[in-house]
């Protein structure tokens, strides 16, 4: 049976599971701020303790590669190295969107969904899959409006799905739409890690980085310190 760690840490939510398999046999998740990096590491070592597992009996470190938080991902990547080279595990990465979409219950109730991660503003990365799971656009920021995705809208029923869904609910005005407001999380991560696993998709453990999709902008705080 395949096990594989998963890593979720692209949005506010920060979670890990381990699966067996297409199955879940332990998961941790917080919704704390700023927690990540406090968190992450300890989520992996609470779940081989509970199942009696070390990182040796494990098939691989699935992680999230965005796009999503820069933060975030930065830690869950680090995270995911750190116990690949420890290890010796192979390295695979699943993007946000995808994740998101492989969370979606009952899917075939829809013509398309469409994954929204939160990008500040009236802005969200996005992209539109087949029921399926198939992306057919490209990721790309996309700005929220009145207009938005209305060729897909036009053709039937249309989910939007993710933490940046809600600020779509109030503008895209449509009997075809319908809204999921919800982070993704490390157990809708199984089904497309496995893909990858079998598919033998390892990732450079050395060279990776996350998919930002945008350069992180640095800011300086107008707070005087002194």
């Amino acid at each position: 049976m395949d096990r594989i760690i998963l890593i979720e840490t692209s949005t506010a939510l920060c979670s890990a599971a381990i699966a067996e398999g297409d199955q879940i046999k332990a998961y941790y998740e917080s919704s704390a701020p700023k927690a990540h990096a406090s968190l992450t590491a300890v989520f992996i070592d609470k779940m081989l303790n509970d199942l009696g597992l070390t990182i040796q009996d494990c098939d691989a470190v699935c992680v999230s590669m965005g796009p999503g938080s820069y933060t975030g991902l930065r830690v869950g990547v680090s995270t995911a190295k750190g116990l690949c080279f420890g290890s010796g595990k192979p390295l695979l990465a699943v993007g946000t969107l995808d994740t998101l979409v492989a969370g979606v219950k009952n899917p075939q109730d829809f013509n398309y969904i469409v994954p929204m991660v939160d990008a500040r503003r009236m802005e969200v990365y996005s992209a539109v899959y087949r029921p399926d799971g198939t992306r057919i656009t490209e990721v790309e920021p996309v700005i929220v409006d009145e207009n938005g995705f209305a060729s897909f809208l036009a053709e039937g029923k249309v989910l939007f799905v993710g933490d940046g869904a809600g600020k779509c609910q109030g503008t895209i005005k449509s009997e075809n739409a319908s809204f999921i407001q919800c982070c993704p999380d490390a157990r809708s991560m199984a089904a497309p890690a496995l893909k990858e696993l079998r598919e033998g998709n390892f990732r450079d453990v050395a060279y990776f980085e996350p998919f930002y999709l945008k350069e992180f902008v640095a800011t300086t705080s107008k707070k005087k310190l002194f």
